[in-house]
């Protein structure tokens, strides 16, 4: 599949608002930054995340100005980002939780939508300085090494990322297979490291919001994997209600026995 056009310039950009992102948000982690509660079962967001968010929206619509912008801490403007050809989807911090506890497992997430489809994308850990990174059609690396997701298809002994209490019995058919559960709080965090793989799968049975999972979508794509919501369906992002119905991820085969075990 060729590369779409332009599309590399975009991912040069994301990396490098990447990693302004991280020269920002540095100095804010471990010194007490103010936090507020966004109400609504939304979480906590930081002093941080908005002036990541501040420089991400001036830098990046300076640079593409025909642009659409949807970002986890900016007010949505639907009907206009609606109405671009390419759209970027960001967090500023994915893992709010975990910057505010002091945690390294947060990261950046940037990614540029083209109908429907991620093209472009960057996860960026700056405390462990890892960059995952991936265009559609020419691959997914880890700091320019190439990553490919691994090939493991029987479910009972996969490692898996996921809250602990998808795990109970409820909500699987003969009861939750025998996986070895681990857990990272960032979403992006999460679809990278099984793109790397580190790990057999991922799973989230919540609704998603796009600028969650928009950058690691592309990365475990583009690294062989399967990313789908829970009806089995890829996702398409930059709709009206940014929301997925939840995320299976993982090799093929494992990804769809995960599906067809689900109740």
């Amino acid at each position: 599949m060729p590369v779409t056009e332009g599309v590399t310039e975009d991912l040069e950009l994301l990396i490098e608002a990447a990693r302004n992102a991280g020269e920002i948000a540095r100095p804010y982690w471990q010194a007490d930054p103010q936090v507020w509660d966004k109400g609504g079962g939304q979480g906590p967001v930081t002093e941080a995340d908005l002036a990541v968010d501040r420089m991400l929206h001036e830098y990046l619509l300076s640079e593409r100005p025909d642009y659409g912008w949807l970002s986890e801490e900016t007010v949505d403007t639907t009907s206009e980002r609606l109405g671009r050809e390419r759209v970027f989807i960001v967090d500023p911090i994915d893992g709010t939780r975990s910057f505010i506890h002091g945690d390294r497992n947060w990261a950046h997430s940037l990614a540029i939508a083209e109908e429907g489809e991620v093209i472009a994308a960057v996860v960026f850990l700056p405390l462990r300085e890892r960059l995952f990174a991936a265009v559609k059609g020419g691959g997914a690396f880890l700091n320019e090494a190439p990553l490919r997701a691994g090939r493991r298809c029987d479910l009972d002994g996969a490692t898996v990322l996921a809250p602990r209490q998808h795990l109970s019995d409820e909500n699987w058919r003969g009861g939750a297979p025998k996986f070895i559960h681990k857990f990272r709080p960032s979403l992006a965090y999460r679809l990278a490291l099984v793109a790397q793989g580190r790990y057999d799968a991922m799973f989230t049975f919540r609704k998603t919001w796009e600028w969650d999972v928009a950058a690691g979508t592309l990365i475990l794509t583009e690294a062989g994997g399967q990313v789908t919501d829970l009806k089995g369906q890829q996702p398409v992002f930059n709709q009206p209600v940014p929301q997925l119905d939840g995320m299976v991820a993982g090799c093929p085969d494992l990804a769809q026995g995960i599906l067809a075990r689900l109740k």
